[in-house]
């Protein structure tokens, strides 16, 4: 009996000896805290678990120093996303200094969801958002359709519209960014000063100008009441914008049809929960955010566009 007691005991003893010394070497392998932790013999360092962070979606320069970066938080239950506009946004600026450019893609991306924010508006604001969807997918068709001709690959036109991968050929080529499609179509005779044609450069423009209407209408929102206490309404401020953006382009016709759509707006209240807010206090920082990133955007395309004289294109 003594004997089988001392035998089990010695089992016991090896089989925890073997799982301890198991547990001490698997803890080589765990993720290390920092990089100067490992990189020994006992402590290989493990590519796998090195992962570059990812960069803020707020840089620090955009946030208002009297508080912190405002939280934009994924909006359940609707297409527009305000994280995902400013993700897009802050992509298109190209990261080199030297560069002062416009990357395409993420630009057509905002447009994408600036086209929910207007869709989520209501029918009547269907007016403009049509017109910016015909211009979205003309710069892309364009680039895919260059994109073909390039490789070798002409074929009838309407065959490039089947052709749609999620970066519409906006990674590589002369429609990669805005300062390169310029400088393409230019070279091409694309664009035309003196008559209306479909280039990429007019189309751009005219996204440019609507650009500018929704960025003043959201700086009308971030705004707080007048002397009297009592914010304008959307419609009004939207009104606004447009005589400012928009309106010294458009045709008579086209400006009353305008006014009549301002007026089927929907309440302030709608707008704070399109950007996921309770109210206007937690609304303000919000759109602040997302003006820095469209005014940056608006402002280095009015640069690209003046130095070709683009402006204003027929």
């Amino acid at each position: 009996m003594v004997f089988l007691r001392r035998t089990l005991l010695l089992h016991y003893l090896l089989l925890s000896a073997m799982l301890a010394l198991l547990l001490f070497i698997s803890s080589f392998w765990l993720p290390q805290g920092g990089g100067s932790d490992c990189g020994t013999a006992w402590q290989p360092c493990l590519n796998f678990y090195r992962q570059t962070p990812e960069p803020p979606l707020v840089p620090e320069e955009w946030v208002e120093p009297e508080g912190p970066p405002p939280v934009l938080k994924e909006c359940p239950g609707q297409s527009f996303q305000a994280w995902r506009l400013l993700l897009y946004l802050k992509s298109s600026l190209s990261d080199d200094d030297d560069d002062d450019d416009i990357l395409l893609e993420p630009y057509l991306q905002s447009w994408d969801q600036l086209l929910s924010f207007m869709e989520s508006l209501g029918t009547m604001v269907s007016f403009f958002s049509q017109k910016v969807n015909e211009k979205v997918a003309l710069i892309r068709d364009l680039s895919l359709r260059h994109g073909a001709e390039a490789h070798g690959k002409r074929g009838p036109a309407d065959q490039s519209r089947l052709q749609t991968p999620a970066s519409f050929g906006l990674k590589q080529g002369v429609y990669r960014s805005l300062r390169s499609m310029v400088e393409a179509e230019l070279k091409a005779g694309a664009v035309d000063f003196s008559r209306r044609t479909d280039s990429g450069c007019r189309t751009l423009l005219r996204l440019h100008r609507s650009l500018l209407w929704l960025k003043l209408m959201l700086e009308g929102l971030a705004e707080g009441p007048d002397a009297h206490g009592r914010y304008k309404t959307p419609g009004e401020l939207s009104r606004d914008a447009y005589r400012v953006a928009l309106a010294p382009h458009h045709h008579w016709m086209l400006r009353q049809a305008a006014e009549m759509v301002f007026l089927a707006l929907p309440d302030r209240q709608h707008f704070l929960r399109l950007v996921c807010v309770q109210d206007q206090r937690e609304a303000t920082p919000v759109l602040r955010i997302i003006i820095r990133a469209l005014t940056l955007v608006h402002a280095r395309t009015q640069r690209i566009l003046s130095e070709h004289d683009m402006l204003q294109l027929p």
